[in-house]
């Protein structure tokens, strides 16, 4: 073997090995960078994932949609309601809702992503809604308008005077609504749900669990009413 030959030889050695290394350093990269499922490992399946505390999934001053003493069904749903996926999740959510009424309970836990400039309000607003008994219409009308101050629009500004003009067209006293939007105790009250999700092992937007036990990513309706339909009959 001539020395030019060897000496090529050599090289396309170690331009091999370096392929390789940068190939492993990229599927490593990769690994750890993809979420978990929520209540567990990826891939893990969520009817055999562990129930969630109890008292982290509801606490005293959790917001129903749909209430139903004695009902053996709960359903909770961190949400935000800038997110899109949210969004998406949303018809199935009301599907569920009306097929299953006067049979299970229905809860969101309020869940404003980092990044989302105005999942916190819109939270605030949702809740400084449900202090005056309208819950229900604030968060339908959230969804029903997020194309128009969420996340898809250019500016990034502050959409709390929009806020503002829903409560207005609810009817609600807006000098009351006001203050307890921009009150530090209904932040404080935002972010406690937040907490929870985190303790929960809530990674990401919408996570919906059926009592106490986490369903798939933005689960379909089928998905759900087997979930619940087990529970009702379990």
């Amino acid at each position: 073997m001539s020395k030019n030959l060897g000496i090529t030889l050599g090289l396309i050695l170690v331009a091999v090995i370096g392929m390789g290394l940068l190939i492993a350093i990229d599927d490593r990269d990769s690994a750890t960078s993809a979420p978990a499922a929520p209540g567990g490992p990826a891939g893990q399946d969520p009817t055999t994932a562990p129930v969630a505390p109890a008292e982290l999934l509801v606490r005293e001053n959790s917001r129903y949609l749909d209430q139903v003493e004695e009902s053996p069904v709960t359903v909770v749903e961190f949400l935000d309601f800038e997110c899109e996926a949210c969004r998406a999740q949303f018809p199935v959510m009301e599907q569920i809702r009306e097929d299953y009424d006067g049979r299970i309970n229905m809860v969101i836990r309020y869940f404003p992503l980092p990044g989302h400039t105005n999942s916190e309000p819109a939270a605030a607003a949702v809740e400084a809604a449900a202090q005056q008994g309208a819950l229900e219409e604030m968060y339908v009308r959230m969804y029903e308008t997020q194309a128009e101050w969420g996340e898809s629009q250019e500016s990034q500004e502050s959409q709390a005077e929009v806020f503002v003009g829903f409560a207005e067209d609810l009817g609600l006293d807006m000098a009351e609504f006001v203050r307890t939007m921009e009150s530090p105790e209904t932040l404080e009250r935002v972010r406690s749900d937040f907490e929870d999700g985190v303790a929960l092992g809530v990674q990401g937007t919408p996570t919906i669990f059926v009592n106490g036990r986490p369903t798939p990513s933005m689960p379909t309706y089928e998905v759900l009413s087997a979930r619940i339909d087990a529970e009702l009959e379990g």
